[in-house]
């Protein structure tokens, strides 16, 4: 017997997609014009209908297109792509919530999902009704459910309020609640989707472990994210979508690599949608910059070159002396340096809407490669992530010609190179 749990040929999903035309504003020369061409409408109604017809139209859009792929029993799988690549699209056929135009889907066993927050609960009912509901649709008898229950609310930590309506919860308690549910109710099959980002860092922690045991006791899960750590530790396998097609499939560490070479080969990125970071709120940096000694920019400099990092941030409630910073991380995402803005020194005083920092290294010491940065910002003691970027951008060390022409990236060596001075301090003549 075969142990192919999931089973998609060449997917497809199209929307259509329906334009309207941008009015300007209406003055009275445009009234006088509009009854006059009304009038002509009437006596040529081949006139208006070639008017609608510019004015609205619909366009054919296939959020996914000839998608192939086989999941193992077992398997955990993990998804990426950027926004608009069809992730969600392909989660929600999977979980039989949407039907695909194209193509075909085999599934074998009990689909447990959590795509969106509100996804699977009825915002009348009580978490503890909405317990047993989602197992009832799970097609478990309440016995099975009942052996579950505790097990459920003490993870999800919200026994107080489990005879409150769920539409009364936060969208952090719905989602803990939800994600309890969907991964205790023994599913065949676990697909999640980004939403336990709406959770804290210690519940996505929680969450991955639980994903991680569900995955090591025989039971196969697809895992959307924008966080590329978490589809390395958790993922057995990776999907790489973009545009609506699979551009890689294989080792996450292998398909995270590509996809962040792809997608983050700028030296200006925009982060104010930026999904793959740790906030509290009270701050956000909305774009991060790199350039060359000179201040050009680029995402390529050679071996021993120089750097400017330049951060610009809102903030939105008032921080005295925030730090900033960048972490180097290596090809496989491990942080290798930390450059901080308090090692210089620097005291920006309170704090408050929009500020932008500079951070220059000279005599970068990193072996030619492909590297990552993560830009943060920091409360003053460095206690607290206010806002942390994961892996925005790429950096490219390039072996050139001159003194450290002979530096190549080998494990035996270390991580980085420190410039150092030498000279003699005495030399012995042999007789």
């Amino acid at each position: 017997m075969s142990d192919t749990v999931i089973r998609v040929e060449n997917l497809g999903k199209k929307y259509i997609i329906g334009h309207q035309q941008q009015e300007r504003y209406t003055a009275l020369r445009d009234v006088i014009a509009n009854k006059a061409k009304s009038l002509l409408a009437t006596l040529n109604p081949l006139s208006q209908n070639s008017k609608n017809e510019a004015k609205n139209f619909r366009e054919e859009f296939w959020a996914l297109n000839d998608v192939s792929f086989e999941i193992k029993q077992g398997d955990r799988v993990g998804i990426i792509g950027r926004n608009g690549a069809g992730k969600s699209t392909l989660l929600k056929i999977l979980s039989r919530i949407t039907e695909p135009t194209t193509g075909q889907i085999g599934i074998k066993g009990r689909v447990a999902s959590l795509l969106e927050v509100g996804t699977g609960f009825h915002p009348e009912l009580t978490g503890r009704e909405n317990i047993y509901l989602n197992g009832a649709i799970l097609g478990m008898s309440k016995a099975e459910i009942k052996n579950k229950f505790d097990e459920i609310v003490d993870f999800a930590e919200v026994e107080k309020f489990l005879d409150t309506p769920v539409k009364r919860y936060s969208s952090g308690m719905y989602v803990r609640l939800a994600f309890a549910v969907a991964a205790h109710l023994e599913p065949e099959i676990l697909i999640v989707d980004e939403v336990l980002a709406v959770g804290d860092a210690e519940f996505q922690e929680k969450c991955l472990g639980k994903m991680d045991a569900v995955g090591k006791g025989g039971r196969t899960v697809l895992f959307v994210s924008h966080n590329m750590a978490s589809i390395q530790y958790l993922c057995s396998t990776a999907i790489l979508l973009k545009s609506g097609s699979i551009a890689a499939i294989g080792q996450p560490t292998e398909i995270v690599g590509k996809y962040l070479w792809d997608t983050q080969e700028r030296s200006s990125i925009d982060l104010r949608e930026w999904n793959d970071r740790i906030t509290t709120g009270e701050a956000k940096l909305i774009q991060f910059e790199i350039a060359n000694g000179n201040g050009k920019p680029t995402i390529s400099i050679p071996v021993g070159g120089s750097i400017c990092f330049t951060l610009h941030a809102e903030f939105y409630e008032p921080i005295v002396n925030p730090s900033f910073g960048v972490i180097v991380h290596n090809a496989l995402g491990d942080p290798i340096l930390d450059i901080r803005s308090n090692h210089d020194g620097l005291q920006v005083g309170r704090v408050k809407d929009k500020i932008t920092v500079q951070g220059y290294v000279d005599n970068v010491g990193l072996y030619p490669g492909r590297y990552f940065l993560s830009p943060w910002i920091t409360d003053s003691a460095l206690t607290q992530n206010i806002d942390f970027v994961q892996r925005c951008c790429t950096l490219q060390v390039e072996a050139v010609p001159g003194p450290y022409g002979d530096l190549q990236l080998d494990p035996k060596w270390g991580k980085f190179f420190i410039q150092s001075n030498w000279m003699i301090n005495e030399l012995s003549a042999k007789n």
